[in-house]
């Protein structure tokens, strides 16, 4: 049985790789390590333990207590650690900084010395389309060759970390893989990224504000699409490789809000525009060509057909989403929103 240490499992993406590998009915054991912050939800895995009580363990611990780590990693006899830990949202990284330095730096470096020190078959760092910076209109698609060029403290903490993963592999032989992924959307995801804040306020008749003219073009993948990549690059990529992950979806943001507020048949007169945050980058777009080329992953569901299902899960689960639309939530961002 191969064992895989996942930080930041009770995470959007983290739950559902999580979810995802135990489905496959396969030789796996997940150690599941979360600190449980704002965004760290329990109730996203809350019937694992049941399910999978031999395949499934909970510590709920920071990545960044080394000695504590070291010793999950000793008593489990971990084989792989896929890190996907992170302080991940933009605004909060303005709001302040030093959060997501702390976790995404100097977290990222806790688990590489566990990872030496345990001499781990490998590494996996999940990272972000963000760290390449921002692209023009008739821009190519970034690949794993672009440059680094972040915007944001969480785009430079990421790219920060993606140094620190390749240092390791080139100064101490670690083996690791780091994978570059476009923006996630689908189940599970904390209502402070567009897609699901955007469902929230529609389905309540509150203002959907979108940052500037709504102008800003991303690439989505949909979340089960992007967990089955990583088991890719996790078993098949090359070690030392970067593996850029896309969905093939550029949208600008008010065209993606349009489409969902026609999902929901409510009014466009719902949006309303607000100043647009600092460093906003004009677009994201990924080459996946490598991924497709090495490893045989490509997107596999259609970005309207993932849509639609998203807002229903969303519509399904009323009481997932109350539950963590705490009051601390909605008074943070209708205070970040009023400030710009």
């Amino acid at each position: 049985m191969k064992k895989i240490l996942v930080t930041g499992g009770m995470g959007f993406i983290g739950s559902n790789f999580i979810r995802y590998i135990l489905s496959l009915n396969e030789d796996f054991k997940i150690i599941n390590v979360d600190k449980l912050t704002y965004a760290g939800n329990p109730e996203n895995l809350k019937e694992i333990d049941r399910k999978f009580p031999n395949e499934y363990r909970f510590y709920k611990n920071d990545i960044c207590d080394f000695a504590t780590i070291d010793k999950i990693i000793n008593k489990e006899e971990v084989d792989y650690i896929v890190n996907f830990a992170a302080e991940s949202h933009v605004d909060r990284s303005i709001d302040n900084p030093s959060i997501c330095c702390e976790t995404n730096f100097f977290g990222t470096q806790s688990l590489l010395n566990a990872a030496r020190k345990h001499k781990i078959e490998k590494f996996v760092q999940i990272s972000t389309d963000e760290v390449y910076g921002s692209l023009d209109f008739n821009d190519s698609p970034f690949t794993e060759s672009t440059h680094l060029s972040p915007n944001s403290p969480y785009s430079a903490s990421k790219a920060s970390a993606d140094l620190l993963v390749n240092s390791y592999y080139k100064t101490f032989n670690l083996p690791v893989n780091i994978t570059r992924c476009s923006n996630n959307y689908g189940p599970y995801q904390f209502p402070e990224k567009l897609i699901p804040l955007m469902i929230y306020n529609a389905t309540n008749d509150k203002e959907l504000p979108i940052y500037g003219k709504g102008i800003n073009i991303r690439d989505w993948i949909y979340v089960d699409d992007h967990c089955k990549a990583i088991l890719k690059v996790l078993l098949d990529g090359k070690i030392g490789q970067i593996y850029n992950i896309g969905g093939d979806s550029e949208i600008s943001n008010i065209d993606l809000v349009k489409k969902i507020l026609k999902i929901l048949d409510k009014p466009e007169s719902l949006i309303t525009f607000v100043t647009d945050r600092p460093g906003h980058d004009l677009r994201y777009a990924i080459d996946h060509n490598k991924i497709t080329k090495e490893l045989g992953w490509k997107p596999e569901i259609k970005f309207e057909k993932a849509l639609e299902l998203t807002v229903q899960w969303y519509l399904y689960n009323e009481e997932w989403l109350k539950n963590v639309t705490t009051k601390e939530y909605l008074t943070y961002y209708e205070k970040q929103y009023k400030n710009r």
